[in-house]
């Protein structure tokens, strides 16, 4: 009975840690992980020395309210390194499928498709699946043609 209670305790502490260790990946979505990852958007933003283009509002401050309609997202052309840049384009938006070529690298503030042939089709993956990271969270999606963002 002693060992059957010391496994029971051992395997109710395992179940615990698994389930604490998913709240923590799942908190990324949360608001709070928007915020911080709105504010890494924001510094990237100030200190890059890349090309921007934006389509949409520019983002917000970060004391404004945030809309969980809306993605930001930024796309570049080149790699250097573990560094995304070159030409990048800001898009500020909902659900849409965006036709990006030439891109290298992207980070959103929620989980975004991206895929090799245009109008968001062919080979696709996930942000949230991203093989290779880069410095500032960027990933990096070399023959992505177009990104899909979503509301959710």
């Amino acid at each position: 009975i002693m060992y059957f209670s010391t496994f029971l305790f051992a395997l109710v502490t395992l179940a615990a840690a698994m389930i604490a260790r998913a709240a923590v990946i799942l908190s990324r979505d949360t608001a709070v992980g928007f915020a911080i990852r709105a504010a890494q958007m924001a510094h990237w933003l100030a200190t890059t020395d890349a090309n921007l283009t934006f389509i949409g509002a520019r983002p917000p401050n970060p004391l404004s309210p945030r809309s969980a309609q809306s993605t930001y997202l930024i796309y570049c052309t080149n790699r250097a390194g573990n560094v995304c840049g070159g030409s990048c384009t800001v898009y500020n938006g909902g659900a849409q499928c965006i036709y990006t070529p030439s891109t290298e690298c992207l980070w959103a503030t929620q989980d975004v498709g991206f895929c090799d042939k245009k109008e968001c089709n062919g080979d696709c993956s996930s942000l949230s699946l991203c093989g290779t990271y880069l410095d500032s969270g960027f990933c990096y999606t070399p023959g992505t043609k177009s990104i899909v963002t979503s509301p959710l």
